[in-house]
């Protein structure tokens, strides 16, 4: 086949990435929208990863090219030409380093990825059904191209960390169920013309679960019980930057999060006060909260309640803060299928906005469900945090480029923004009252000490002697789960389950706290060039338009808006 580059912009070979990732990934294919991804699952052995790394490095030799024609020199080509080289490098700098032969994670994982893509599947017809029955009968060699990736990390070495692997053999047994499992009962609500064929799938996507697990519990993770849960500085900053979208100064990053560790706890003691006067801790002030506080009894009537909360954010916002399209203002609020992670999460609409953007709440069982916990969370997962940002996307992906819109996304650039959502429904007076500002204040400190703890113990830094948590020690996993409980009004299975998620998935939860930093620098150096002019709805609809960015340019390309 002829090599055609040359007559191609950057925005045309990202496009054309995309199209060619979404026939090596149907995974990426369902999140878009397309059709002819749902029958299908991705090569998750060696083979496949060796196809993403060829098709990252193919799209930079076109991405040569095109860089060198007419048009290239513009400011919407210039912007995506700078992303699609950082992404599709920082990628490849993860796959050669075998970092994809220990992808094990309670979050973050190929099975993970598997699991939750089903959620995201139309099942209105007939014919969703039968390919929510194809995709079921694809999953056991999907598993099983899995389970060769880890076999072969086992070979070199690389190992995914013990906690991360007992944790994820959990989540199996969950999706296994004790009758029948998760993706049997999946397909319950199918019609019952297609029982049979959607039961046997089932049994065989089950099947398959429990090989894997039974796999993961008699070798590998004898294999790896020596192994650390930590990855040490280099692997460190390989992640981060993949994360990130930057090759950012750990150092002064973990500086940085325990400078907000201090403020917060300062703001947080004034809010804890006027809950209860004499509280030791702001944390005894928000166990105080789940006994007497506002809360919401039900799962359903959790769902709906949060609906409310995004609706009514919605009509508040628009035409004052945010200018919304009336696609982007449709998001639902859903329940969160079990065996997943403790934490909320969005998805965002498909392509064609068919199917909307969603929130997910996991239950882990509770069935009641405290207000403080929840509003400032919805004002990050849904409006006007991730769903705003990540459906304006989609909505202005004709004049981006697809990728800008989708698979180009930076990790800090979104939770940056969502972080920084919620601090500006603090800003503009959302949070009523000192119990729902105590919570927002919680889950700033969250994030704040995610900065701290995620960088200290990969890299095993000392604490501060200013610090009121063991200070001149070395941060260990255990000293970090200690720091963390007594930090937050998380119950502990959510402490644990956001442990194993920074051991097992390096640099990622440091990008809330330094991508708001980002989003706030960008602001505040654009209020300084427009003085009394500023506007800041316009320039929320700017900042949400220009699609996703690296740390290293969001400030930047922020500050001239």
């Amino acid at each position: 086949m002829p090599d055609t580059t040359r007559s191609l912009l950057p925005r045309q070979v990202a496009d054309a990435y995309v199209d060619d990732l979404i026939a090596l990934d149907p995974i990426t294919g369902t999140y878009l929208g397309d059709p002819g991804s749902a029958t299908r699952l991705p090569d998750l052995s060696p083979e496949g990863t060796r196809q993403l790394a060829e098709l990252a490095r193919t799209t930079l030799r076109r991405l040569d090219a095109a860089e060198q024609g007419p048009g290239a020199e513009s400011e919407h080509e210039r912007r995506c030409a700078r992303l699609l080289r950082e992404r599709l490098t920082a990628q490849l700098a993860v796959i050669e380093a075998d970092e994809p032969l220990c992808a094990l994670s309670n979050i973050m994982s190929p099975a993970q990825e598997v699991h939750d893509v089903f959620a995201l599947m139309p099942v209105d017809t007939e014919e969703d059904w039968r390919a929510v029955g194809a995709r079921l009968r694809a999953l056991p060699a999907a598993l099983a191209g899995y389970r060769e990736t880890l076999a072969l990390g086992l070979e070199k070495k690389m190992y995914g960390g013990p906690r991360a692997t007992a944790t994820f053999i959990g989540q199996l047994t969950e999706w296994a169920g004790q009758e029948r499992g998760w993706f049997e009962e999946f397909t319950d609500p199918a019609p019952a013309s297609l029982r049979p064929e959607l039961d046997e799938a089932g049994r065989l996507a089950t099947a398959a679960v429990v090989e894997l697990r039974d796999w993961l519990r008699e070798v590998y993770a004898p294999a790896v019980a020596d192994a650390s849960d930590t990855v040490g500085r280099e692997r460190y900053a390989r992640w981060s930057r993949y994360f990130n979208g930057t090759d950012l100064d750990l150092d002064e990053a973990y500086a940085y999060g325990w400078a907000e560790f201090h403020r917060i706890l300062g703001e947080m003691r004034v809010e804890a006060e006027k809950i209860l006067p004499g509280a030791e801790t702001p944390w005894v002030a928000l166990a105080h909260l789940d006994e007497h506080g506002r809360h919401i009894e039900g799962v359903e009537e959790v769902r709906a309640w949060l609906q409310q909360v995004m609706d009514e954010a919605i009509e508040a916002l628009d035409g004052t803060h945010f200018e919304l399209a009336e696609r982007v203002r449709k998001v639902e609020s859903r329940i969160a299928p079990p065996g997943g992670a403790a934490a909320p999460y969005y998805t965002s609409p498909s392509e064609d906005f068919s199917r909307p953007g969603r929130t997910w709440l996991p239950t882990m069982g509770q069935t009641r469900f405290p207000v403080y916990d929840l509003v400032s969370t919805w004002y990050h997962e849904g409006v006007p945090g991730h769903h705003l940002q990540l459906a304006q996307w989609v909505h202005v992906a004709d004049t981006l480029s697809r990728y800008q819109a989708s698979v180009g996304m930076v990790s800090a650039n979104a939770e940056g923004w969502a972080l920084y959502a919620e601090r500006l429904m603090d800003e503009l007076g959302f949070l009523r009252d000192a119990e729902e500002r105590l919570g927002y204040l919680d889950a700033q400190m969250m994030r704040a000490i995610r900065v701290i703890i995620d960088i200290g113990m990969h890299l095993e830094l000392e604490i501060p002697a200013d610090s009121p948590f063991h200070p001149g020690e070395r941060w260990t996993a255990e000293l970090a789960h200690e720091f963390f409980a007594s930090h937050s009004s998380r119950p502990a299975d959510f402490v644990e389950s956001e442990l194993i998620r920074y051991l097992s998935t390096p640099g990622q939860a440091i990008g809330y706290k330094l991508g708001e930093r980002a989003w706030l620098l960008g602001r505040e150096n654009a209020r300084r060039a427009h003085g009394d002019s500023f506007d800041a709805k316009a320039w929320h609809m700017a900042a949400l338009s220009q699609g996703s960015l690296g740390l290293d340019d969001l400030v930047e390309e922020l500050s001239r808006l």
